[in-house]
């Protein structure tokens, strides 16, 4: 019986006592006084059974057979179990368990009811999280590509069937639409490639939310700041700003918290899709997160407050994708109109070097895939305008012969002392010129040195 049962039993046992009348009843049994009535009517026939609900004790009319239970729980077994705890081959939850026992095995079960016969089965554990202090949670932005958060998560993502990678994750704040990739590590390729993919999908998002990271954003160095240059621009950076987009940068990682809450949902979910797909390398998650990304964002997106797309086109006409997904580096034009770059030498066409002055400054440009441009800027705000520059390697430069040194036999005391030659001393073969510095002082300390001897003799007479 029911906490609530007992108590009406003791209530109405008081009303057949006659200690107290049905009407006193009424308001102790919390209901109106013709349902009084019929209650007392039960406990008088049956006694206090009579107060039980009719269905206690039965097998519920919504049950699932015996026998369709433990088919569930043998897939269960074979396909989803694994060790308890975080780490290589975890466990599925009953959430993952009831998505993949519908899409590979055609079996409907509730999510709650499978979570409860995997506990009573033992293949799930409530794990209690110790809870931490609270922040509030910065609301979603209203549109669609008003903000978008970036960053890299390194994991073991193959359970050690590869090496670890990081995956780069694209997600929109107000809509939570995710874009994945996975590489080797978290680089300025890595995020440009992802922002590139994320702009032919939907198109140019109005800010970036990322970490403050040389990959990302940066604070000015020293010398920079001596020069009064305040705005440091990492070469990702420089890229976000030719496309129009703001880069803010996070003081922790709680303010991008919707990124960092994706991360644990892919180091969840996506380890084990991978695991039943037997995927080993890196090409083919590529290929399988397409896949993953459309179910993972018809799963969990959300529709935007507004349904005003803050996307921004790309017009390539303006800037091509070489001049704005590139590596760009200032350098000066040397006195033989060649431009240093790194251990290259780029020759400066002879044609065009009337019109490059020396000393002065261009940009070398260099893609992906290392092609290299020399750009030359004219003009000055809006008249600005960059002109191409055709170049050839230039020779290599001629290095001075490194002295070798000469090994010399070794000779005995008593060989040398037999020798009668005499030691040849080395003749300098070089002599220094009249007005070489050596002379000139020389000649200045003579004339000194006479000017004084004059001087004593003077005196002496």
């Amino acid at each position: 019986m029911s906490k609530r049962e007992l108590d009406r039993s003791a209530v109405l046992g008081r009303v057949k006592s006659e200690s107290i009348t049905l009407t006193e009843a009424t308001p102790l049994l919390g209901v109106s006084y013709r349902q009084a009535k019929r209650i007392y009517a039960r406990y008088k026939a049956k006694g206090a059974r009579g107060l039980m609900h009719g269905n206690a004790g039965r097998v519920s009319n919504r049950s699932h057979p015996k026998p369709e239970r433990e088919m569930v729980l043998s897939l269960v077994r074979e396909h989803y179990s694994g060790r308890v705890g975080k780490g290589v081959g975890e466990r599925f939850g009953p959430t993952l368990t009831a998505e993949h026992l519908f899409t590979d095995h055609g079996v409907l079960v509730p999510v709650r009811t499978l979570a409860r016969w995997m506990l009573e089965a033992g293949l799930w554990s409530k794990v209690r999280k110790l809870r931490s202090a609270r922040h509030q949670r910065r609301e979603r932005r209203d549109h669609f590509g008003e903000l978008v958060q970036l960053d890299g998560s390194f994991h073991d993502w193959l359970e050690g069937r590869g090496p670890r990678g990081c995956l780069m994750t694209m997600i929109d704040d107000a809509t939570g639409r995710n874009l994945l990739s996975i590489g080797k590590e978290e680089t300025t390729w890595a995020a440009a490639n992802l922002l590139k993919r994320w702009i032919v999908a939907y198109g140019v998002p109005r800010a970036l939310y990322t970490d403050w990271k040389n990959v990302y954003k940066r604070g000015p160095t020293s010398n920079e700041l001596a020069r009064g240059e305040l705005a440091a621009l990492t070469q990702f950076g420089r890229m976000c700003e030719k496309l129009g987009i703001e880069l803010i940068g996070a003081s922790s990682p709680q303010a991008k918290g919707r990124v960092e809450r994706a991360h644990g949902t892919h180091q969840d979910r996506l380890v084990k899709k991978l695991r039943l797909k037997g995927i080993a390398d890196y090409d083919a998650l590529n290929e399988y997160l397409d896949d993953y990304t459309k179910a993972h964002n018809a799963r969990f997106s959300v529709s935007a407050r507004s349904p005003v797309d803050y996307h921004l086109p790309r017009s390539r006409q303006a800037l091509a994708d070489d001049d704005v997904f590139c590596l760009e580096t200032t350098r000066t034009v040397g006195n033989d109109f060649v431009v240093q770059y790194g251990t290259r030498g780029l020759q400066l066409d002879p044609r065009t070097r009337g019109r490059v002055p020396v000393r002065s400054k261009v940009l070398v440009r260099e893609t992906e895939d290392g092609r290299l441009r020399v750009i030359q800027l004219t003009g000055q705000g809006r008249e600005r305008r960059e002109r191409t520059l055709k170049w050839t390697e230039a020779a290599p430069r001629v290095t001075r012969a490194v002295s070798c040194p000469v090994t010399r036999p070794t000779v005995t005391a008593a060989q040398a002392l037999s020798t009668s030659e005499p030691k040849s001393r080395k003749k300098r073969d070089w002599k220094p010129a009249r007005n070489h510095p050596w002379n000139l002082q020389a000649r200045a300390w003579r004339a000194s040195a006479r000017r004084r001897a004059e001087a004593d003799v003077h005196l002496t007479r």
